[in-house]
């Protein structure tokens, strides 16, 4: 039988209004909304600073990539751009949500009639097998877990280049629109892993090495036409791309430029200023929390937008290295981090809300609780010392906290440095480009004792939250999403419990508990459920809030398209 999933509602429609609602709603429409429908035609601009982390999508993985990835590829499901319906899953390159049998562990899915590549190549279901493989070999299969998780049937496969002619058992394409996945495990909700990027389909033989890294093959609106890695990236329309066969991307403009490298500061104060083309613009990150105070004026209000809050920013603790692997030190470390100064880094409470669990409040069957408090969320410097103590470091010691250079992220590490001398460790901070931040900190061999970073759900599970960045069996060489490298057998035989749960109600529900139980272990330091605000140029017209967190690229075009 097929089953099916009840999805949270997240996404708001793209509001001028600071009139700002809590983590996990929207923002409220106010008077001077954007209203105005986007039009077809003329170039949005995207100013970031820095570039995506990879254009092939087996390898990417971060939030900002993720909503790049649909103005490109397609996959066999993929998030709704309906406003409030942001997070619910729908059909994309296949016609349905997938059909289960054999208890969740088989998936059937039939590809929609007239999907084809840049080229004007039909997309078959081989196609979509090959670019599943894809995802297996060590040295591409970086980015996102779930097709290595689920369809790994022990054999050592190595993906279609290493182990070229050798067939794939899990997959089977019977004919060129139906792919058929064989699961090591039911899976209730295998109906919103295939939107995942590791299931973006390419032509069988292609993209060996980094080839998709530099030249994309685009199955979605729009196609790569220039890129300058760390400097440019020009999107133009995919003529072979039917807007029939998708419901969900509307392709407003007929390019997308895309600037990268430029410095925080001066992108806030292009789109602050609103002149010439910036106008056509979007900042393709957060406002800077030293500018926050400057959107006042109606004409700026109406270009700002608060995204949802859908992701958690910690610390993870390096369980293997020295100290970092008893308990103690890591719930002494727990206790002694201020987080309102944390907040206050990350913008105040404007930006961000404190966090003490894991899993972010939007996610279905996530529960409140606080395992480790302390008055105002300063700090329990007395309980730290006490803990450090039962481990023998009354004196403390030194650490290594690998963070990146943006100015939010600095003020955060600086914070978490302040908090943790109190109770006599010392830490420095080792500092990543941010293009390479998380492919440096997801390879063991670079990983030092603790990281700064975030995550944020690929759809409203617990299942996207937890298993990838806590389960044993995730803990990779490269493309490490464990960062904790936590291999506890409670807590891993909990998860493939979970797993097996054909009630996805019970399920979110069991993930909740589990939170709790994984934060008794105290494998990382919940810090903030992290907002943003978001700045649009003036000709920019109505857009949604993605799942992800962020406007959504595919639903983004100009108010006025002769400008």
């Amino acid at each position: 039988m097929q089953m099916k999933t009840k999805h949270i509602v997240l996404g708001v429609v793209l509001s001028a209004s600071l009139a700002l609602t809590a983590c996990g709603g929207g923002a409220k429409v106010g008077a001077g909304a954007k209203t105005g429908e986007p039009q077809k035609g003329g170039t949005v601009s995207v100013l970031l600073n820095a570039d995506y982390s990879h254009l092939d999508p087996a390898m990417g993985f971060d939030g900002g990539v993720n909503n790049f990835y649909r103005l490109i590829y397609r996959t066999l499901t993929t998030n709704s751009t309906v406003a409030g319906k942001t997070s619910e899953m729908v059909p994309d390159l296949a016609t349905d949500m997938g059909k289960s049998s054999d208890g969740g562990k088989t998936w059937t899915f039939t590809l929609k009639d007239g999907v084809k590549f840049e080229d004007g190549t039909p997309i078959t279901s081989k196609d979509v097998k090959f670019g599943v493989e894809r995802s297996f070999d060590p040295a591409l299969g970086i980015g996102s877990p779930y097709a290595r998780t689920l369809l790994d049937d022990g054999s050592g496969y190595k993906g279609p280049y290493a182990d070229k002619g050798k067939d794939f058992a899990p997959i089977q394409t019977p004919d060129d629109k139906t792919i058929v996945f064989h699961l090591n495990q039911p899976f209730a909700d295998f109906g919103s892993v295939v939107g995942q990027n590791s299931f973006v389909p390419f032509p069988v033989g292609s993209g060996a090495g980094t080839a998709f890294d530099a030249k994309p093959i685009a199955s979605g609106p729009y196609k790569v036409v220039s890129y300058n890695r760390g400097s440019e990236l020009k999107l133009a329309r995919n003529t072979n791309w039917s807007a029939a066969t998708d419901t969900v991307r509307k392709a407003y403009p007929d390019n997308l430029d895309f600037t990268f490298g430029l410095d925080g500061a001066t992108i806030d104060e292009r789109m602050l200023a609103d002149q010439s083309g910036d106008k056509d613009a979007i900042s393709g990150g957060s406002l800077q929390p030293a500018n926050v105070s400057r959107v006042q004026t109606p004409q700026i209000q109406d270009r700002a937008v608060k995204t949802t809050a859908i992701c958690t920013t910690y610390m993870g603790m390096n369980t293997t290295k020295p100290h970092m692997s008893d308990v103690r030190v890591r719930q002494a470390i727990n206790y002694a981090i201020d987080k309102s100064s944390v907040q206050t880094a990350s913008g105040g409470s404007q930006l961000a809300t404190i966090a003490n669990t894991i899993m972010v409040p939007s996610l279905l069957g996530r529960k409140d609780f606080d395992l480790y408090p302390s008055t105002g969320n300063k700090g329990d410097i007395e309980k730290a010392k006490a803990l450090l103590a039962e481990a023998g470091l009354s004196n403390g010691f030194d650490m290594t906290l690998d963070t990146r250079g943006t100015p939010m992220i600095q003020a955060q590490s600086q914070a978490i440095q302040q908090s943790l001398a109190k109770i006599g460790i010392t830490v420095k901070l080792n500092v990543i480009d941010s293009s390479t931040f998380y492919e440096v900190i997801g390879t063991r061999s670079q990983q030092h004792d603790a990281a700064i970073t975030g995550w944020c759900p690929d759809w409203a599970s617990g299942a996207t939250f937890l298993p990838p960045i806590l389960e044993g069996k995730n803990i990779t060489d490269k493309g490490n999403s464990n960062l904790a490298q936590l291999n506890d057998p409670a807590v891993n035989k909990q998860m493939a419990t979970i797993a097996a749960m054909t009630d996805v109600d019970a399920a979110n529900k069991a993930y909740g508990d589990l939170d709790e139980q994984i934060m008794k272990l105290a494998p990382l330091v919940p810090l903030v459920y992290q907002n943003g605000l978001q700045l649009t140029g003036s000709n920019i017209g109505k857009s949604v809030i993605g799942f992800n967190g962020g406007v959504d690229l595919v639903t983004v075009g100009l108010a006025n398209a002769a400008k």
